[in-house]
């Protein structure tokens, strides 16, 4: 693997490389590093891709800036840009987990000469346009979602101790969990904060990037990664440009049939179609919650393989 820094956007942007061919560009969410991306940088690699993953800005390696305005899809999909500047390339496939996936698709959208197909993991596009999706939850009188938590000054403080929030974000969510206690998005009482247990079989088979993980958190801390959630707002407010958008390039969905965010919004591949017109795969692990790289790695590289070489 080769590793890079770029400076760009008035920050400096870390980014690692592994093999050649087409470029694939891979955006991780929260809370993550770059490394969570590395068994599907190998197995794409070897493949005969160019697999290429950064730090999100906020995160590990990258700059970090203090505003959360500086989070939106307008810069994080520029970051994305000027990394394929950086590295000569036309254009990329772009993937996304998390609010990496809402990059994704934005990027896709936004950007469709560099980026001329989409794979999101986990997180559907949310097309722009009308009452934004928070305020239609507060209308609901679901005030208790837990972006609202996340967006809370007060949350930099909650997640500080990364040993106990990184591996124990990743427990709750995950398939392994037990289906009583498993993260709920709308349940305070099964949110994201509560520690893992200490033995757990997706937390052990991923030892080395929680510890990556954690020791990178601990060193920058969460403001930046938060920083994601206090921006849709934000973005909302100036995307009217976007409004009704399509995403017309090649595209896929991957995701776990336990993960929490279903209580949000069902994935259905027909009503996906209506905004992403050219939708190829569409794929539910069973038995799998919010980390398929993690939790599926081989079956998620099944999948991502056969949509890339597809296209």
């Amino acid at each position: 693997m080769k590793r890079h820094d770029t400076e760009a956007n008035g920050i400096s942007l870390h980014f690692v490389e592994q093999g050649e061919g087409p470029a694939v560009i891979f955006c991780h969410g929260f809370p993550a590093i770059w490394s969570c991306w590395k068994a599907q940088m190998e197995a794409v690699s070897k493949a005969g891709f160019r697999a290429i993953a950064l730090d999100m800005r906020g995160y590990g390696g990258s700059s970090a800036p203090a505003d959360a305005e500086d989070y939106t899809p307008y810069e994080t999909v520029g970051d994305l840009v000027a990394i394929l500047d950086a590295t000569g390339i036309t254009n990329a496939c772009v993937v996304g987990h998390d609010f990496g996936a809402n990059i994704a698709w934005n990027a896709a959208m936004m950007r469709p000469d560099r980026f001329t197909a989409v794979c999101g993991l986990s997180v559907q596009f949310r097309q722009p346009g009308g009452p934004s999706f928070l305020d239609k939850l507060r209308a609901a009188g679901k005030d208790h979602f837990y972006w609202f938590d996340m967006m809370r000054a007060e949350s930099d403080q909650a997640w500080a101790n990364a040993a106990v929030t990184v591996p124990g974000m990743i427990y709750w969510t995950s398939g392994e969990a037990p289906e009583e206690s498993r993260w709920n998005p709308f349940d305070p009482s099964r949110g994201l904060l509560r520690p893992a247990p200490t033995a757990s079989r997706t937390i052990d088979s991923i030892s080395s990037y929680i510890a990556d993980a954690v020791a990178a958190f601990t060193c920058t801390g969460f403001h930046g990664p938060l920083n994601y959630y206090r921006a849709v707002e934000p973005f909302t407010r100036h995307s009217a440009a976007f409004a009704g958008a399509k995403i017309r390039q090649p595209s896929m969905f991957l995701e776990g049939a336990l993960d929490g965010l279903n209580l949000v919004a069902q994935p259905n591949a027909e009503s996906m179609r209506s905004n992403l017109t050219d939708l190829r795969s569409f794929t539910i692990l069973e038995g799998v919650g919010h980390w398929p790289q993690f939790e599926a790695p081989d079956a998620t590289n099944v999948a991502l393989l056969a949509f890339l070489k597809s296209l």
